[in-house]
């Protein structure tokens, strides 16, 4: 019965996270942002990896200020670092786990799903703040990360957000020059 209750809460955080983001995208970015806050401060730093980061991803898209929004994607990119544990005590040299504290434990290959998004978006916080070899870099990132996904739609999306933004940043960087 206790593992039901865990799971079941564990569940509700995703839940949450998902209610603020059909808020957000329904045009109340305030509330979307005002709930959120409040689930990360629930959460709190010793929280779950998974949904700190799921949560500070989908936060970053709330803000209104593009320095606000790369503070966000920073603290998921920081929270799906954070996935990936020294090897556990008894484990090969070399082995490595995914989990975070005594929580679940989420597959590796789920968490490679997120690096290509997240430095993707922390690419685009850079050419909005007028950074381009800071996003330069996390588009090399980005696109080495993108080789963990499978083919299919999604990697295929991110692999054309990545031409994207390449193109949109260096021409801005040509129209400067």
């Amino acid at each position: 019965m206790e593992k039901l209750r865990k799971a079941t809460s564990e569940d509700g955080v995703l839940t949450r996270i998902g209610q603020a983001i059909m808020l957000h995208r329904a045009g109340d970015r305030e509330e979307a942002r005002n709930r959120l806050t409040a689930l990360w401060y629930e959460i709190g730093p010793q929280g779950d990896a998974f949904h700190r980061c799921a949560l500070a991803h989908y936060m970053a898209d709330t803000q209104d200020d593009p320095r606000d929004e790369l503070d966000w994607d920073l603290r998921a990119l920081e929270a799906a670092e954070g996935f990936v544990t020294e090897r556990p005590e008894g484990a090969a040299p070399g082995a490595s786990s995914v989990a975070d504290g005594p929580g679940p434990r989420h597959p590796l290959v789920a968490l490679r799903a997120f690096f290509p998004s997240l430095h993707l978006n922390i690419a685009a916080d850079y050419a909005a703040l007028d950074r381009p070899a800071d996003a330069h870099a996390q588009l090399r990132r980005a696109r080495a990360s993108i080789n963990a996904l499978a083919d299919g739609e999604y990697r295929q999306g991110l692999r054309d957000a990545i031409d994207r933004l390449q193109l949109r940043i260096d021409g801005a960087a040509g129209r400067t020059a």
